[in-house]
């Protein structure tokens, strides 16, 4: 049985991986065939994927943020379920494949009674019998091997959704660790801010004090002070809830999950990404959509042979006798074997619905297919597109940060020497603020873009673990 099943299912791998490089859709539209390379991977070398892609995430050299995601794999509730979902549609798998075998099943029994003629009982009786029974339907149109392929597919694509799962989860994982050092690194940016404009509020109620300023400065200057403050709450805020997720991702209770402190994590520098083939080859999505396809076009073949008819053979073996001793030197015995043959006359039309709807969902699974071919070409396209526009706004900010670092310095001076008024000097404290989070933010956008490509590469999960 289980080379049987092994042969399924290096059938349906292959079925389900050689389409993947030029799919006709059964709509009659253009054939789904693969770009030789990628639009916008410029940055990138085409060579074969890196060997690791499976934990991508060691790459970007966090400590932390690699024991949350083996933390997340080992302990997310989510993915046990899908864990036990694939020993299900296993389980079903083998099931379905033991309707290519015999079977063989036994009965025996004991009775016993008395009889009365007119008026006088008899002498009671017992008798006992058994009997071994064998059952097997010849298989000669392939219907029953087309449903054990059908299982077989299932059985492979719930296997890849839990790859898929396990890519998703990490994924997400690193995401929500970059949105917290994200967060965390803006809460250092406030406080930065603060102690500038404390400095800058005293000075100027100093300077009120002393009559060299109206009250209507020192009140800006309060207020620009009291905006920071207020968004002291808001990040502390997006910390605690950014960390509750982390925790629910790795199956842990909400409360200190032990982050640590940390920038956000830097990408690795290069990244071999291979070409779009590679791609659809290891991306889990995909090949659970083949999968399913594989199902499907196996299950209208098994509809169509209910037109043929079937073979069934069946035999049995029985002994009869009035002493349980005797069972196996038995009084009596018969053996018997039958060939029956049925098939269809009038059904009402039943067996070509069925066909025509396995049909219909051959159509859809294949239409399924096809668009997760072009949703995987499309977000690894919007990925590199990311990875490559995040860097260069980076780079662009970076320089404007330090510019508007060194402006607000400045500013600091010449309002102390009363060269300039207060506005001035709130203007420059306040590009400076919004430079350096935009910096922070665009650090965490090329981080998560980087993330995004991996998972679009198909990155996250290993076939010698699946």
């Amino acid at each position: 049985m289980h080379a049987a099943l092994r042969a399924f299912g290096t059938f349906a791998t292959l079925a389900a991986l050689l389409p993947a490089c030029r799919v006709a859709p059964a709509g009659g539209g253009s054939p789904v065939a693969l770009p030789v390379s990628w639009r916008n991977a410029a940055d990138f070398p085409t060579a074969s994927p890196d060997a690791d892609l499976a934990t991508w995430w060691s790459s970007f050299g966090d400590p932390t943020m690699t024991r949350l995601i083996r933390e997340a794999l080992a302990g997310n509730r989510d993915l046990a379920s899908a864990v036990a979902r694939v020993r299900e549609a296993r389980a079903r798998r083998d099931a379905q494949a033991a309707s290519l075998f015999p079977s063989l099943g036994y009965d025996g029994s004991r009775s016993s009674g008395k009889s009365w003629v007119d008026g006088a009982a008899d002498p009671s009786f017992t008798s006992y019998s058994a009997g071994l029974s064998a059952s097997w339907e010849a298989d000669f149109f392939g219907r029953n091997r087309q449903s054990v392929l059908a299982s077989s597919a299932d059985a492979e694509a719930v296997a890849e959704n839990l790859n898929s799962a396990r890519a998703a989860l990490a994924s997400e994982v690193a995401l929500a660790f970059v949105d917290l050092r994200s967060a965390e690194e803006r809460l250092r940016i406030v406080r930065r801010t603060l102690v500038t404009r404390e400095e800058t509020t005293r000075l100027a109620s100093w300077r009120a004090q002393a009559g060299e300023i109206d009250q209507l400065e020192l009140r800006q200057a309060e207020s620009s002070l009291e905006s920071a403050r207020s968004q002291l709450a808001s990040q502390e805020q997006n910390i605690s809830l950014t960390r509750n997720r982390l925790a629910l991702l790795c199956g842990r209770v909400p409360g200190d999950i032990g982050t640590g402190d940390g920038g956000v994590p830097s990408p690795a520098r290069r990244l071999a990404i291979g070409i779009p083939a590679d791609t659809i080859r290891q991306r889990p999505d995909v090949r659970a959509a083949g999968y399913n396809w594989i199902a499907a076009v196996a299950r209208t073949k098994s509809a169509e042979a209910e037109r043929l008819p079937s073979l069934r053979l069946s035999g049995s073996f029985g002994v009869d006798t009035v002493s349980s001793s005797k069972l196996f030197n038995p009084e009596r015995a018969a053996a018997g074997l039958v060939a029956g043959i049925s098939g269809p006359i009038f059904d009402a039309g039943r067996i070509r619905a069925n066909i025509e709807a396995r049909d219909a969902a051959e159509e859809q699974a294949l239409l399924a297919y096809e668009s997760s071919v072009l949703t995987a070409l499309s977000e690894v396209e919007d990925a590199l597109v990311a990875c490559r526009r995040s860097a260069e706004r980076l780079a662009s900010l970076e320089k404007a940060a330090f510019a508007a670092k060194e402006a607000s310095r400045l500013a600091s001076q010449k309002y102390r020497a009363g060269v300039i008024d207060i506005t001035t000097v709130l203007d420059t404290q306040r590009s400076d603020l919004l430079l350096e989070e935009s910096v922070a933010a665009v650090k965490a956008d090329r981080a998560a873009a980087h993330i995004q490509l991996y998972k679009a590469l198909g990155g996250g999960w290993s076939a010698a673990g699946s």
